[in-house]
């Protein structure tokens, strides 16, 4: 027994040492990384470099560690809007920043909206006389949006720019559906709410067709507008009209072609361009790799603004995302945790409430909860407003009935006045393999709905009640907030989507102007006086270690991805399985009443990883296997 004693001890003070030794080690793998580049503290003299590796996004999605160590998917970063924004406007007044080197060549993209507010403050930023100088190897819309707002563009020879404009396809399941026999019960209001036309039909119906091509053709139009207001030079007409032509003018040579279209300026690898930066804002002292330039990171900058609060509080609820029931988000719009800041926000003493809405919309049941909690303030006898983002529609739009004054962009996507849902069954589909159902009911209502035996007419009934009731909510509280008539709201509404511009003619919205606009005018009419006030944006608690873990995960996880123009068509198509996913997924659940905008077209977004439950993984293994039958 000594000796099993002696060795269960050496055994222990192995283990002890070996998990001694990973602890250390990973503590210098940390120690190493932080102090690979310098304190985020430490701002220095040069170039602010915004190396947007990512997408721009209304709210960023925090990071959930167990989640990523758990999956091999990299989450993809992500950078708010107003921070971008922010950091340009303070580094325009900052002596120490000389130039702004806009590096996009990893840039995925982001809403319109987004781009012009960025593009805006890049155009403030150099009225000061500092430049701005922007590299990429391949330009797409978003990406070029930004950089016309340069003073200088660079494109890398391998590279090029495509300017694909808004639109595109889009999947209809009718045919898949009729081949498994799956029938697909829709229920809808609304001439216009085509969400649900991929379930019935195999093509576009003429209303959704035209609602479309008026969207699309004034997104098109105010994208054009806004880059050759900029970038006078741009001849956007040869980069899309006659192709061909264009790209064979210059040999096939993609950058020369961009070069003459007039979409950038001239051509350089990354090193050149880099070093035309050093030419303006010194060498960089700390790193001699060809390219280097004297800069201050986005994170660091971002660490370093002052960030000073004086004065009354004016609350600002970020609403960004699909609305659902729970607590998701940020970067969802959870309704239970909107719902929870607002009302803790009662007791904040707020002068005034701003909702910055960047939603499609939800669920019905989200919806209204989020807009009963802004009710709340409302009865304090506050001045409430709400700011669009890119999209506010369908449920984006129920958010938005309560306020005093609703601001927007031109570009803003908006309306969608509309409630569907749609509910699968699977009679049909079990029968081929000799499944029936059958049983006792004591109302035509029992065991409904029945997803295996069908669905009852009497069920189908109450659903489409449930719709047209919803539908009558909404135009109800449209009318009332907008100050028209019940058949003026339904004209209005019928589901169809609207750009800002006709929004605004309409009188779905009051005016333009952007977020500060919007808290401007409710500080305002809240008789606060300027510089005596400051934005309070509710539930935006930074953790503290996030932009650790962020980093690490940034420098260990996030493999080496081609740029060029392959990889920039590339990354549309890995867009498709996720897509396909998202639609099976949207019909195989059951999530109640929607009035969600699945019509309008959503900004670049992250790549995520879909997880399904054991219930929905099933099914989609029986659709996967007769597929192939």
């Amino acid at each position: 027994m000594s000796f099993a004693g002696k060795v269960w001890r050496l055994l222990v003070g192995i283990k002890d040492a070996l998990a001694l030794l990973f602890l250390l080690l990973f503590f210098a793998g940390v120690f190493a990384i932080l102090n690979s580049r310098p304190s985020p503290g430490v701002v220095r003299e040069g170039a602010l470099l915004l190396d947007l590796d990512g997408a721009v996004v209304e709210e960023v999605s925090p990071v959930d560690p167990l989640t990523w160590l758990l999956s091999s998917a990299v989450p993809t970063q992500e950078f708010a809007a107003r921070d971008v924004v922010r950091a340009i406007d303070e580094a325009a007044k900052d002596k120490r920043i000389k130039a702004i080197a806009l590096d996009l060549s990893t840039f995925l993209g982001g809403g319109h909206v987004h781009m012009q507010e960025i593009g805006e403050a890049l155009d403030r930023f150099r009225t000061t006389k500092k430049p701005v100088l922007a590299y990429a190897v391949a330009y797409s819309d978003d990406s070029m949006m930004l950089a016309a707002h340069a003073s200088e563009v660079w494109v890398d020879p391998m590279g090029g720019a495509a300017i694909t404009g808004p639109g595109g396809e889009r999947l209809y399941y009718a045919g898949l559906l009729e081949r498994l026999k799956v029938n697909a019960h829709v229920f809808r209001v609304g001439t216009y709410k085509s969400a649900v036309e991929p379930y019935l039909l195999g093509g576009m119906s003429p209303e959704a067709r035209e609602n479309y091509e008026q969207l699309y053709g004034s997104l098109w139009q105010e994208w054009q507008a806004n880059v050759r207001q900029a970038r006078p030079q741009a001849n956007i007409s040869m980069a899309t009209t006659d192709i061909p032509a264009w790209l064979t003018a210059s040999k096939g040579d993609l950058a020369a072609a961009a070069v003459a279209a007039g979409l950038v300026d001239r051509t350089g690898t990354r090193t050149e361009w880099g070093e035309r930066v050093a030419q303006i804002v010194g060498e960089d002292d700390w790193d001699d790799t060809p390219g280097a330039f004297a800069n201050t990171d986005f994170e660091a900058w971002h660490a370093s603004i002052d960030r000073e609060t004086p004065g009354a509080k004016i609350g600002v609820i970020t609403i960004a995302g699909e609305i659902s029931d729970g607590m998701a988000g940020p970067g969802e719009a959870g309704a239970q945790r909107i719902v929870e800041l607002l009302d803790e926000a009662l007791d904040d003493d707020l002068k005034a409430l701003v909702v910055r809405v960047d939603s499609p919309g939800g669920t019905v049941t989200g919806s209204e909860a989020i807009r009963r909690a802004i009710l709340r303030h409302k009865a304090r006898n506050i001045p409430v407003v709400v700011s669009m983002g890119n999209v506010a529609a369908s449920g984006g739009y129920w958010v938005s009935t309560p306020a005093d004054r609703i601001f927007a962009e031109p570009e803003t996507i908006t309306g969608s006045i509309g409630i569907f849902g749609v509910l699968p069954t699977f009679e049909d589909a079990l029968a081929q393999f000799g499944v029936t159902t059958d049983g006792v009911k004591t109302t035509p209502l029992s065991g409904q709905p029945d997803l295996f035996a069908g669905l009852t007419p009497e069920a189908e009934a109450v659903l489409q009640a449930t719709v047209e009731s919803g539908y009558e909510r909404f135009i109800s509280l449209v009318a009332e907030s907008r100050g028209i008539t019940r058949e003026r709201a339904d004209e209005l509404g019928q589901g169809r989507v609207w750009d800002g511009g006709s929004a605004r003619q309409l009188g779905l919205v009051d005016q333009f102007g952007d977020l500060d606009a919007a808290i401007e005018w409710a500080a305002k009419q809240a008789q606060l006086k300027k510089g005596n006030w400051h934005a309070d944006y509710l539930g935006r608690d930074v953790d503290p270690f996030a932009s650790v873990l962020e980093r690490i995960l940034q420098v260990e996880g996030r493999e080496a991805q081609s740029n060029d123009m392959f990889a920039f068509f590339a990354r549309n198509d890995r867009q498709l399985g996720a897509r396909i996913i998202s639609d099976l997924q949207g019909l195989l659940e059951v999530r109640g009443a929607q009035a969600r905008c699945l019509e309008c077209p959503a900004p670049a977004a992250p790549l995520r990883r879909v997880t399904l439950d054991a219930g929905t993984q099933s099914a989609y293994n029986w659709l996967a296997r007769h597929l192939l039958d």
